[in-house]
């Protein structure tokens, strides 16, 4: 049975100029979702309003972004596509693209530090306060620097798992045109995966709130393990005209 169990870290950092940056970055934070500044005490920050932060976790191939937009028509998250975020800096031709472009191109994971100030900039901006981050956490790493520049853990973990021989096909017949998409650098995206996702779905079943979605079958089947996930929640569900 999964259960809400928000707690926000307190970490304590080798350089005190260090921790000063990410405490700043973190009330930079939670000033967008309260009227009020916050107070920081015993290690968390109290705060009017708190996002509801679903991390959205699968292979590349496992239909996770599909289901995404299922959630937003239903449900009115923001999807925030971490891969998204990444090519639309790659696109933007900045000294950042160019090091993203180049990592992706051996297969390697992005810089977590990189990645976390992406999407804390999107949520920023939003007038949200639901979100799907979508392909993040990646590592470990991704997992404890989102945790330490954001000071929150996510309410929800969704884990779509899917064979391996399914994502790769998948992949080849999505026809996208990425530089991502060949056999080759597939398999060593999906040997990244396994090295280094895995741990964090280890990590977040252990504390209670990971959904496992057995991502096999047509997007309304999975879709069938999906919904009653944020049902159970009592989000208001979307009007449709």
């Amino acid at each position: 049975m999964w259960r809400r169990a928000v707690s926000v870290s307190h970490f304590t950092f080798a350089h005190k100029s260090i921790a000063h940056n990410k405490d700043v970055c973190k009330l930079k934070f939670w000033e967008t979702f309260t009227t009020e500044t916050p107070m920081k005490e015993k290690g968390t920050f109290q705060r009017d309003k708190t996002p509801f932060i679903t991390f959205v976790l699968g292979g590349p191939g496992s239909g996770k972004g599909t289901q995404c937009m299922k959630i937003v028509e239903n449900f009115g998250f923001t999807h925030l596509s971490a891969g998204d975020l990444l090519r639309r800096e790659i696109a933007s031709n900045s000294a950042d693209g160019t090091m993203i472009l180049n990592t992706i191109k051996e297969g390697k994971i992005v810089p977590s530090e990189l990645t976390v100030r992406l999407i804390q900039k999107e949520m920023e901006s939003s007038d949200n306060y639901k979100f799907l981050i979508d392909g993040f956490p990646r590592s470990e790493e991704n997992r404890i620097a989102f945790e330490q520049i954001m000071g929150v853990e996510p309410d929800v973990v969704l884990f779509f798992d899917c064979p391996e021989d399914e994502m790769v096909k998948r992949v080849l017949n999505r026809n996208q045109g990425r530089v991502d998409d060949n056999i080759v650098t597939i398999k060593k995206r999906l040997k990244v995966f396994d090295a280094l996702n895995l741990p964090v779905v280890k990590y977040y079943m252990e504390k209670g709130k990971l959904y496992k979605i057995r991502a096999v079958g047509s997007v309304d089947e999975i879709y069938k393990q999906v919904y009653p996930v944020f049902a159970s929640l009592n989000f208001e569900q979307q009007v449709r005209e």
